[in-house]
């Protein structure tokens, strides 16, 4: 009926400290993500390919915001470490979700970053709304299917034995450890998932910066070299930071990772990433902080 979620510590006041820490995360986790997607709506300016792709991927990261913390604080404070396991199901589903749509959109962004460099002048035109919003719809679809496969197939595990779970978080690697009964299809399914979303992607996404790097390469001024490179950075370092922390909690289990380790790894992609992927998108983005200006403007007035 219900899971218990291991907490990250079992000393008082570290808890304390952590509760403060992962409550300050999700304040700026939040907020960040909201007033980028406020920034983006209102200012007609970043009405580009850009901006709508980096709207979607602040809307991943609410939700994984909202997935993940609350529950983690409510632990953390004490009030309550079990999950039922109809919520369990559900944060499965979304977390799963939320993994296989950001990898996509990720290498959405590096095609779109790749098309800005390569054929500017026809940047608009190569990369139109209707087609922008048939990736992200191809997107966020694909990442809904494959959530409702694995989730479904959880759902047929039993769990008859220990209701612990080893983790601050439902995901697949740690439930699968609790299941008394074959688990033989959904590793067969994870595997297909790290080839075709984790490898397939990767490879994509660098290919893409391949072209990205060539480009650049071939540009003669060094003042064009430098913006190009700019424009390419904020995604790159995404993307290296979210590929690592995902491989090391889904690829490596199976070669004897730690289970401590792995908590930390899942702190890095649920709450650090969401936030400092607005810090990211932000600090080095001139348009976004004078769309900002004006958003807190508005406010103000």
């Amino acid at each position: 009926m219900e899971f218990v979620l291991q907490s990250l510590s079992e000393n008082p006041q570290l808890q304390g400290v952590f509760s403060a820490v992962f409550f300050l995360l999700f304040l700026m986790a939040f907020a960040g993500n909201s007033l980028i997607l406020m920034a983006i709506c209102l200012n007609p300016a970043l009405h580009t390919p850009m901006y709508f792709f980096l709207s979607n991927l602040a809307i991943l990261d609410l939700i994984c915001t909202f997935t993940v913390l609350p529950k983690l604080l409510e632990n953390l404070v004490g009030k309550s470490s079990t999950i039922t396991y109809e919520g369990c199901m559900t944060q499965l589903f979304f977390l799963s979700w939320i993994l296989v749509n950001e990898l996509l959109l990720l290498t959405v962004m590096a095609y779109d970053r790749y098309v800005a460099i390569s054929q500017p002048l026809h940047y608009q035109t190569l990369l139109s709304r209707a087609l922008c919003a048939l990736l992200a719809g191809i997107v966020w679809a694909v990442g809904g299917v494959n959530a409702s496969v694995h989730t479904g197939l959880m759902t047929q595990l039993n769990y008859c034995g220990q209701n612990q779970i080893p983790h601050f978080v439902c995901e697949v690697p740690t439930l699968l450890l609790l299941a008394c009964s074959s688990t033989q299809l959904n590793n067969i399914i994870i595997l297909i998932e790290d080839i075709f979303f984790g490898l397939v992607n990767f490879l994509f996404t660098v290919a893409s910066y391949a072209f990205i790097i060539s480009c650049i390469l071939c540009i003669r001024s060094a003042e064009g070299k430098r913006r190009a490179f700019f424009t390419c950075s904020s995604h790159l370092l995404v993307v290296c930071m979210y590929y690592s922390t995902v491989i090391y909690t889904y690829l490596l289990p199976g070669f004897g990772s730690s289970a401590e380790n792995g908590k930390v790894v899942s702190i890095l992609y649920t709450a650090v990433s969401p936030t400092l992927n607005p810090l990211i998108y932000t600090l080095r983005n001139k348009d976004v902080k004078k769309a900002l200006r004006r958003v807190f403007s508005t406010f103000v007035k």
